[in-house]
């Protein structure tokens, strides 16, 4: 009996030894799963906490592009606004550079024109210039004839005279 009561007592021992063995391998998995959990709690926070700041980002990305595509379309039609000023500015100046083309045109003939009517206007003036200094020359030429033919007469003249004024002093 003692000899079983002692095999017993062993097992008993060496079953309590395992049982401190197990629950001592319980413990250390209970912590390291405690760990465990712990950490999945920390990844699932952070997983949380990244989920929103991408949500965020996402929300301030959509509101950048909304805003975005509003700064666009303000720019291009305010680019379409001046494009259609300007083009009008360009065909009224076109049709102010054509205008005046076409005065210039005006005005070249005019000159053209005027300069040949002052061109035909020289040459009448020029030649009624020569037609009357040939007149004034001509004319000069007679009264030079004409003076020196009367100064031959006034030189006969006094020289009659002087005859006639001798005669009669002799006939005294």
């Amino acid at each position: 009996g003692v000899f079983m009561y002692n095999h017993l007592q062993q097992k008993v021992r060496n079953a309590e030894a395992l049982a401190q063995k197990y629950k001592q391998q319980q413990e250390a998995l209970s912590a390291q799963l405690q760990v465990v959990y712990e950490h999945r709690s920390r990844l699932e926070r952070s997983l949380q906490k990244e989920r929103g700041e991408h949500k965020k980002t996402k929300e301030d990305f959509l509101v950048y592009k909304l805003e975005a595509q509003e700064a666009l379309n303000k720019e291009k039609q305010d680019s379409m606004n001046r494009y259609g000023a300007l083009s009008s500015q360009h065909k009224i100046l076109k049709n102010q550079h054509e205008d005046v083309k076409k005065q210039l045109l005006d005005l070249q003939l005019q000159h053209n024109s005027l300069k040949l009517e002052h061109r035909k206007t020289l040459e009448a003036h020029s030649q009624k210039y020569a037609q009357l200094q040939q007149e004034k020359d001509s004319e000069v030429t007679n009264l030079q004839d004409t003076v020196f033919k009367l100064r031959e007469e006034s030189k006969l003249l006094r020289k009659a005279h002087q005859e006639v004024h001798s005669q009669l002093l002799s006939a005294q």
